[in-house]
């Protein structure tokens, strides 16, 4: 009988522990954009609220095609004047507290595009010596040594931003995370080329703002949206995950796609956890999250 005891313990701890596993594993990150208004308080305070596992400084908006490259960080910061160099000391306080941060390139408004291969390793070149690993006398955010970089390109052609991902993955060599926010119509107009070349770690799709797309939630109605995260996660190749990026409120996403916490987490999310490639929830932006309070109520349940 003894060893028999022995045994169904052995056999029930295995399974526990690979229950828990599981659990862990399937686990879900949150990640969010922040930069685009004052209202995001400090980049320090958003990694130190707990809420997110990566933020993605937004936006490098100026770049290409022989432009000077150019943050965009509304109220937070000058490039020009040299203030940006005070967010090194937040990012390294960021990255001790273990939040992964990121520059994202494009967003909606700015001047941007690639014209050539060359064009994109130039930039490639620039991000790493000026955000990355490298080294340049005139860093804009300072010294500190950024996570990685994301693409969020939602304005001109999609030409050359996958020799861009391949230059950077070069560059990177597994050091840095290399992310891109698509738009939920599949496949991305801007973007396609660059996720298929299997570089990225992780492809929050942006369901929201599309309504003639019918990729977002709407009207109550989920369909739209699980049908569009089974084509996404069906087609983005490893070894990227899948996020579901969503608006951390109504206001933030004008032209619908908005799910209300309880709604998200009791109706859509079961559904979109069980894809094998699930990231987590990406969410616009830390402004509308501090008013909001739709992270803290993600908080522990993505």
């Amino acid at each position: 009988m003894a060893p028999r005891l022995c045994c169904s313990s052995q056999l029930l701890f295995t399974v526990s522990f690979m229950a828990a596993f599981a659990a862990v594993s399937n686990a879900g990150q949150v990640a969010v954009y922040w930069g685009q208004n004052n209202g995001d308080g400090t980049l320090a305070d958003t990694c130190a609220s707990g809420l997110y596992n990566i933020v993605n400084i937004a936006f490098l908006n100026v770049f290409g095609q022989n432009r000077a490259p150019g943050l965009n960080l509304a109220g937070h910061c000058d490039q020009a004047a040299g203030t940006c160099t005070s967010l090194s000391s937040e990012i390294n306080s960021c990255k001790a507290s273990g939040v992964k941060v990121l520059l994202s390139l494009g967003g909606g408004e700015g001047q941007y595009s690639l014209d050539s291969a060359d064009d994109a390793r130039a930039i490639a070149d620039y991000l790493w010596d000026n955000f990355l690993g490298g080294s340049s006398p005139s860093r804009p955010l300072g010294d500190a040594v950024l996570d990685g970089i994301d693409f969020d390109i939602e304005l001109g052609g999609g030409d050359h931003y996958d020799d861009l991902a391949r230059a950077l993955s070069s560059r990177c060599n597994g050091a840095c995370l290399i992310t891109a926010a698509p738009q939920c119509p599949y496949p991305d107009a801007h973007l396609d080329a660059a996720i298929k070349t299997g570089v990225f770690n992780h492809v929050w799709v942006q369901f929201y703002n599309n309504p003639n797309a019918a990729c977002q939630y709407a009207d109550g109605d989920a369909s739209a949206l699980q049908n569009a995260w089974a084509r996404w996660t069906g087609a983005v190749p490893a070894p990227a995950d899948v996020f579901l990026g969503l608006p951390a409120a109504s206001d933030a996403a004008p032209s619908g796609g908005y799910i209300d916490a309880d709604t998200l987490l009791s109706q859509v999310l079961p559904a979109v956890k069980s894809t094998a490639n699930y990231g987590g929830v990406m969410l616009w932006d830390r402004f509308r999250d501090t008013t909001a309070g739709y992270g803290a109520k993600l908080q522990g349940n993505v």
